[in-house]
Parts: C-alpha cells; structure tokens; sequence
C-alpha cells in the first residue's frame, strides 16, 4: 500500500491504493471507478488517438464515458511505442493493482503479460477481465455484453418460453465489474498477510453465473430449462398494470399470511376458498390461473390506490419505477444516491455502501484524455525526457492541462 500522499483521505477504505486502469469500455473502466469511489487513486491508461473507445469522438461530453470513468487521472501513451512500454514499466512500482480486460493475448503482445509485470513488481494485483476466460474453444473471440449475456444463459432465463429477447442493459459487463472488484480487494487483503502479488482472472462467462446461480438452481431442480415465467410461480410475484397506466409488483412466495393479506386488499376473499389457490401448493400449480384474476382486479384503480391497500394489508409490494421517476422516489432520495444533476442533464451515480453512516460522493467528472500524463510521467521521468516523449507522439497532454 502506498502512504506516501499527504492529502490521503482516510476516511474511504482504500486511500493510499494506486490503481493503474488499462480498461476499455465498461468492465475494466467500471471496475476502477468502484475502487475509486473507495478511495483509490485509478490512473487511466489510454492510446493517445482517441483513448478509450468509449469516448466516442466526444470525450467527458460522452456521458456513458463519464459515468464509467469519474474520479479518474488519465495518461496517455502509445503502448506501441517500446518508449511508451519502458515508461509504463517504469511506473509499474508506483501502483498496487493493474487492471485490464483485453482478450487474451493482448498484453502478451504489448509486453505487460502478468509475468513480465510480476518480475518487476512482485506484489502487484494484476485483474485480468475476459470475454471468455484464457483458455477453450472461445478463448479469442470477440465478446460484447450481448453476447455473454447470450453464451450464460441469462438472456434464455429472461425471454419467454419461445420468443428470445434482449436485454434492456450491458449487466454481463457491470457484473463482470464488481466480480473483478470483489476479486482485486480479496488479493489486496491477502497480500497484507503475505506481501505476495497474484493474478486475479474473470470473464463475462463467468462473472454471469452470479446472476444465473438461481435459475440454474431451478434447472438442476426440474429437468427443464427456466424461462422469463418459471420462476414466477414459485415466488408468487406478480406485475400489475392499473388503471392510470402505472404498475406495480407483488411478491408473496410461500407466505399464508401475505396471500390472506393479498385477497383482503383485492377485496377477494372468496380466492381463499377456491380449492385452485387453497394451499402454496396448489397456487402454485394454478399460477397461470390466479395471475388474469389479479391483473382483471388490479385493472380497477389506479397505483396510488393499490400503493395505500397494499400497505395497509402488509403485503410485499413496489411500484414498478421507471428510469426518469427513480432520483426522485422517496427511498432513493432518502439513500442519497444521486450527484446533483450536471449542466448536461447527467447525474452521477454514487456507490452502493455507507462507511459509519457516511456515503462517499462519486469523484469529479473523468478526466480529458491525457490530462495527468505529465504529472503522472513526472514520478519516474524528467521534464526533459517528458518534453521528448510528448515531441515523438509517444505521450499525449491534454493542452489545457500543460
């Protein structure tokens, strides 16, 4: 760990931890923006033609590129400079993680495969995300969050029976991020044991089986492949349209207590003695045909209506929360969040934990491209050989920032 920063804020968990991020687009970018939220500081390693594709022709105005890469330093060399290598080596002993998630053989190719690094900084973190792991038949493919999502099941789990759809966001790539979180701070702990580095590997495949252990479960339990519907009549849940064209989701499972509380906020209960819905059980075989009974009651009013019964009859309820009303519901407001929303309409979204009550914020805005390179290249170069590397196109600096 380095303590050498004066300014080092002690109050997030990681402060002190240098992270040199070699990502690109969202699982590695994503990955060092949580640890920097945690206090890290995260250097962005980007080519200096463009950066990060991510960009995409309009840098920090790219929201998606901002909100993947806040809090970030950024340095941009050409790795394919053996200059632009040198240095980066050179600054490998600066830095406690190096993160990236590039297909294999990438960095083998750059000259900054796990063991070159390992050689000249042994107790390195080295994250390593991939689409399919390092090795099989899939091994050099290219991999999207679709097409993860499509090799792990996941989008078989959430289409209907006959009718594959897609998913509505990149969550092979943002769990594939906190899987690789969760695996760098693991190896930081354990290297305070045993000052020993390690190479920390994940894919998308992989990092998928996180979200699919559930159904997967279910599989092993049946037989049958699940479906967008399997499990719903299981879990007694429900997704209800009302009147004024707003929804809500119920969920019950296997409580009597919450389906008695359910009938008497319908109004219904006459379902109680329905030999099709009498027992768990038999709702359960008749899911298919309690659900049009419900929808045709819930149809009758509209959601503020159906909030305050459900309430008042004690039964595991939500509206079901759009996108543009999420900052605002109550709860969320109440969590804090949200950043306040920027010129450009975004809003920053903070990490999902409270350290003694306290919420970190989400850092600044992620940096132009290059616009640390001098400052950070300053650590192990002079100005002099700076102002060469900048002269040669091996270096980029942000000209705002010189």
């Amino acid at each position: 760990m380095n303590e050498t920063d004066p300014h080092m804020d002690t109050t997030k968990p990681l402060s002190g931890i240098r992270i040199l991020d070699l990502g690109a687009f969202v699982a590695g970018p994503y990955a060092a923006t949580i640890l920097a939220s945690l206090g890290a500081e995260v250097v962005k390693v980007e080519p200096p033609r463009g950066g990060d594709p991510f960009r995409r022709g309009i840098g920090t105005k790219d929201p998606f590129f901002t909100q993947m890469n806040a809090g970030k330093k950024s340095i941009s060399i050409d790795l394919k400079s053996p200059d632009g290598v040198a240095l980066l080596k050179a600054l490998l002993p600066e830095f406690d993680v190096l993160i990236e998630n590039g297909r294999p053989g990438v960095m083998e190719r750059l000259g900054l495969d796990y063991d070159t690094v390992r050689a000249i900084h042994p107790s390195i973190v080295y994250s390593s995300s991939s689409g399919f792991g390092d090795g099989g038949p899939w091994r050099d493919r290219a991999a999207f969050d679709t097409i993860g999502l499509a090799m792990s099941g996941f989008l078989s789990i959430m289409s209907d029976q006959d009718t594959p759809r897609l998913a509505g966001t990149c969550i092979g790539d943002l769990a594939t991020a906190l899987v690789a979180v969760i695996g760098i701070v693991s190896a930081l702990f354990g290297r305070e044991r045993t000052a020993a580095g390690t190479h920390v590997k994940t894919s998308l495949l992989e990092a998928m089986t996180t979200i699919t252990i559930d159904a997967m479960t279910q599989s092993f339990e049946t037989g049958q492949s699940p479906h967008r519907e399997s499990r719903h009549p299981a879990a007694q849940s429900f997704a209800l349209k009302c009147s004024d064209g707003g929804a809500i989701a119920v969920h019950m499972s296997g409580s009597e207590k919450f389906w008695q509380n359910f009938t008497a906020a319908m109004a219904r209960p006459d379902l109680q003695s329905d030999p099709r819905f009498a027992t768990y059980a038999d709702r359960k075989e008749h899911y298919f045909d309690l659900r049009p009974i419900v929808e045709a009651e819930f149809a009758k009013h509209d959601r503020a209506t159906w909030e305050q019964r459900l309430r008042d009859a004690d039964v595991p309820h939500a509206p079901i929360v759009t996108g543009q009303e999420l900052p605002d519901f109550p709860q969320m407001q109440w969590l804090d969040m949200y950043e306040a929303p920027r010129e450009d309409g975004l809003r920053l979204v903070r990490m999902p934990w409270r350290f003694d009550e306290v919420r970190g914020r989400k850092p600044d805005g992620a940096p132009e491209l290059g616009q640390n390179t001098r400052e950070i290249a300053a650590r192990v170069l002079s100005d002099e050989q700076i102002d060469r590397l900048i002269a040669d196109g091996v270096l980029v600096q942000a000209a705002e920032a010189k």
